[in-house]
């Protein structure tokens, strides 16, 4: 019953003209930042934060967190219709999303998104709102080692249950770790595999690297198929919309799963982009129609969105509870509460309670309003299809090109785009996995970390991995997902066995 009138004082808080003002403004400029691809929620909430500093804190919180919800919304958005991720958590909405629209069933995909990303989001700040001591505390047990056995269940069951070769999925992870090991050593500070390259001690970007695997590359072949628009004509009104909300309530347990899997990646904080990563793999591996993903299945749109989003709601918990930001943005969000005269940690629901339960209490009507806001624009979005794609080609190729320069505002990086954009066209027509080496380049730096601190702790032992529950169930699980493909055909073989034994032992009439 407290946080329940914690929180009803929260949307008396919230609920004012002026709060409510800045709540659409922040979720319109956050859904054109999650379009503009190489922007991202952290870099757009970093470069409207100076705007804020005339604010009261609990106004400017209240903007900037709107525009982290936009950002999310809009991150589905290019990836649907034009196979470029606007956020690297948008990824994996491709796999099934871009087919989709090209069957002409844009407006389903994009429906069945942001239903998904305003459920995973509400599911997170429910669990905000009750259960925030608890998950606090649990917490404070994630180290080094558990932070790379998340990473590893992360990386292994992309590779368990991944479509296609296990060993082209394999040769495609290494070859994202070579390049997320590009740069300055974070241990040792020395510098790998630079070639006397001043420019790649910061290494290759993440963003600029998914701008040009996906966006260039992708455009790369549409020119080699005579410049045709891949996607078919997108028509939609409300009945589109009621239509897609019927299907959705069969998909309630891939619902529950996602957003169990992103609240769990949020909190330790493993982030938006492995939660929706694991969840399509969950849902591939667990549905019915699992050997049709990346045909167009609106359940592999609806995994990863709602994983993401509770991912990127629930990183919020430790940055207020704790002072720890569970993502890019919560950092950039904790450096603003510093700013204003915050101290982030327990204390804060106690000296600033005002400024909390207004906060959380921006989290239910800010996921709202972001959804109403996508929805109602929902036609412009999926009508872009009508343009030939002989205009929007070179527009989407200056976008891209403007999306990477915003990244390090170095020219160089507009160059590593276009070869980048090189390697996702090979790699489409040698049939090999892209998103396997874009994970590995976004979480290969940080589990080398983890996994070279936890070496330092236990001076190189390897037993580290299983020295408390946590850590070794998460291993061990890890090495399941790993050797699945080998363990389900072992099971394979052993069923026949057993039918032809009990065959054999049938009385014949």
């Amino acid at each position: 019953m407290d946080e329940i009138n914690s929180l009803l004082q929260g949307f008396a808080v919230v609920l004012t003209p002026m709060n409510m003002l800045l709540m659409i403004v922040g979720i319109v400029l956050g859904v054109l930042i999650g379009v503009l691809p190489g922007l991202g929620g952290a870099n757009g909430v970093a470069i409207l934060l100076p705007l804020t500093f005339t604010m009261t804190p609990t106004s400017a919180i209240i903007m900037l967190s709107c525009i982290y919800w936009g950002a999310l919304f809009g991150g589905a958005i290019t990836s649907i219709l034009f196979n470029i991720p606007g956020e690297p958590w948008s990824v994996a909405t491709t796999f099934d999303g871009y087919p989709m629209a090209q069957q002409g069933r844009a407006g389903e995909a994009l429906t069945a998104a942001f239903t998904s990303s305003f459920i995973g989001a509400f599911v997170a700040v429910v669990m905000i709102t009750f259960l925030a001591p608890l998950v606090a505390k649990f917490a404070l047990k994630f180290g080094p080692p558990e932070f790379f056995a998340v990473y590893l269940l992360t990386f292994c069951s992309f590779v368990g249950m991944g479509k296609g070769s296990p060993f082209k999925i394999l040769a495609s992870m290494t070859l994202g770790f070579a390049l997320a090991s590009v740069g300055m050593d974070t241990v040792t500070g020395q510098l790998r595999l630079t070639f006397g390259w001043t420019e790649l001690m910061r290494g290759f970007d993440f963003l600029i690297a998914v701008i040009g695997l996906f966006g260039i590359g992708e455009i790369l072949l549409s020119m080699e198929e005579g410049l045709a628009f891949s996607g078919k004509h997108a028509k939609l009104d409300p009945k589109v919309v009621l239509a897609t909300w019927k299907k959705l309530p069969q998909y309630w347990m891939t619902s529950v799963r996602s957003s169990l899997v992103g609240i769990w990646m949020g909190i330790t904080p493993g982030g938006a982009t492995p939660a929706s990563f694991m969840s399509y793999g969950l849902a591939k591996k667990m549905s019915k129609d699992g050997n049709k993903f990346g045909t167009g299945q609106i359940e592999g749109v609806i995994a990863p969105e709602t994983a993401a989003h509770a991912a990127g709601t629930s990183a919020l918990l430790p940055m207020l509870a704790l002072g720890i930001p569970g993502s890019p943005t919560a950092a950039v969000l904790l450096g603003g509460l510093l700013i204003w005269g915050l101290q982030p940690g327990p204390l804060l629901f106690v000296e600033q309670k005002d400024f909390v339960w207004g906060l959380i209490a921006s989290m239910y009507l800010g996921n709202l309003v972001g959804l109403l806001v996508v929805l109602s624009t929902v036609p412009l979005f999926a009508s872009i299809l009508r343009i030939p794609f002989s205009i929007i080609a070179p527009v989407i190729i200056v976008i891209c090109a403007i999306g990477a320069y915003t990244v390090h505002s170095a020219m160089l990086d507009i160059w590593f785009m276009l070869i980048f954009g090189v390697m996702g066209y090979m790699f489409k027509k040698l049939d090999y996995p892209l998103a396997p080496l874009v994970l590995a380049l976004v979480l290969g730096d940080k589990a080398e970390d983890s996994f070279r601190q936890s070496m330092l702790l236990s001076q190189g032992e390897l037993g580290i991995m299983y020295s408390n529950y946590l850590v070794g169930s998460i291993t061990t699980l890890a090495l399941i997902l790993l050797l699945w493909p080998l363990i389900s055909k072992g099971l394979n073989l052993i069923r026949p066995a057993k039918k032809d034994e009990f065959e054999a032992d049938r009385p014949v009439d």
